[in-house]
């Protein structure tokens, strides 16, 4: 296995890999990675883990055999250490995960300053000082983020949006910016359900004959290609729910669409990501499919907000809580907006298992295979008074457990 040639066919995916290096841990490869800090500023991109991950190992990992899939990577947000001649030290670079956290360093003692901080601490527990990268370090994700620009706004009268966010993602860069804008100090308690119940300017777009059209098409031509099979339709409530299946494969928004009665179906909208279906060869679909495209860098209020919309013209929304689809048939983290807009518009959750897409429909490939396909909606879960994590984690070990 040569190392190298991993590391170069990464860069080559991501430009926003400045440095790499590939080593062996546990007899697997390891990517130890710096990013390219300024590539991702003049792009406007906020969630760099995710960019990395998803545009940058994982599209590698599509390309090869299981022995040289990279299994596991650490992001640095200083340069991978190197000796006197110039060369990556892999022995110091290999200590980088489990090199001590610093814990202090000088800070300013303002009140601006500690209410920035005292509210960073309700969303990390990690150590917060100036030089702390507010995702990096402190692991800070796209609704931190919305929840953070509404507490900026509302607490000292800055507006921040994610093109200005992309240049101060460092504690000390974004207390400087709020210091040179504010209007005032007055730290404000931000609730979720406030946020997802503004108005939204968008209107919902209904395709009622389209919808009609796509599952009058796609259902036959599952059930011979696939053999599909499906159970649970009945447990969908006739009322408002949300709809949260698993990941496996581009497949399983179709057979939603295919398996849902169109009763359920023309009031049903899908949530999706503008980077897969708001390419030229899906947009058509997503436009006339009765879909609500997001940006993970782009307008993250705005979007959360339109995604909001369908519940609360008490209609369906299809969401996937992994927010990506797996590689290897397990179950990734659970995202909690799902929970988040169930309990703020009262509306149950129908987990659904999807299983054999998958191998129907490997990522990286174009054509379906002939293999058996299953969809199974299980009961449906109310929100009641669990927290956003308790339903998300109900919802995760319900899903598990029918498996």
């Amino acid at each position: 296995m040569n190392l190298h040639d991993i590391e170069e066919r990464i860069k080559i995916l991501c430009p926003f890999i400045k440095e790499i290096v590939v080593t062996i841990e546990n007899g697997h490869p390891f990517a130890f990675i710096y990013p390219n800090f300024q590539t991702l500023k003049s792009a406007h991109i906020i969630n760099i883990e995710s960019e990395i991950r998803w545009y940058g190992v994982e599209l590698y990992n599509l390309e090869v055999e299981e022995s040289q899939k990279v299994r596991g990577y650490f992001i640095s947000i200083h340069p991978l250490p190197k000796t006197e001649s110039g060369k990556f030290d892999t022995t110091a670079i290999q200590e980088l995960s489990n090199k001590t956290i610093q814990t202090s360093e000088d800070e300013p003692s303002d009140n601006l300053y500690q209410t920035i901080k005292s509210y960073l601490c309700t969303m990390s527990d990690a150590v917060i000082l100036p030089s702390s990268h507010l995702e990096l370090d402190l692991g800070l994700d796209s609704l931190n983020y919305v929840e953070l620009f509404v507490f900026v706004e509302h607490s000292y009268g800055v507006k921040i949006d994610e093109k200005i966010f992309s240049n101060i993602m460092h504690m000390e860069e974004l207390y400087e910016y709020i210091k040179e804008h504010k209007e005032y100090i007055t730290p404000t308690k931000i609730e979720w359900e406030d946020i997802l119940k503004e108005e939204d300017d968008e209107k919902l777009i209904f395709s009622p004959f389209i919808m009609f059209t796509y599952k009058t098409v796609l259902l036959p031509l599952f059930k011979l290609f696939f053999r599909l099979e499906v159970k649970g339709v009945e447990n969908i409530p006739v009322s408002s729910c949300i709809i949260a299946p698993t990941h496996q494969s581009m497949l399983d928004g179709f057979l939603i669409e295919a398996t849902l009665p169109y009763s359920i179906l023309k009031n049903t909208f899908f949530l999706a990501f503008k980077q897969v279906f708001g390419t030229v060869f899906f947009n058509p679909i997503a436009k006339y499919g009765q879909s609500i495209l997001i940006d993970a860098n782009i307008n993250l209020k705005e979007s959360m907000l339109h995604a909001s919309m369908p519940l609360k013209q008490k209609k369906n929304l299809v969401i996937f809580p992994e927010g990506a689809r797996t590689r290897d048939r397990e179950l990734l983290e659970f995202r909690p907006f799902f929970a988040m807009l169930s309990k703020t518009h009262n509306v149950p959750i129908v987990p659904v298992i999807i299983d054999g897409s998958f191998e129907a429909l490997p990522s990286g490939k174009i054509f379906p295979r002939p293999k058996k396909v299953k969809l199974t909606y299980l009961k449906p879960i109310y929100p009641d008074d669990m927290t956003y994590a308790e339903l998300t984690n109900l919802v995760k070990s319900t899903i598990k457990d029918a498996m």
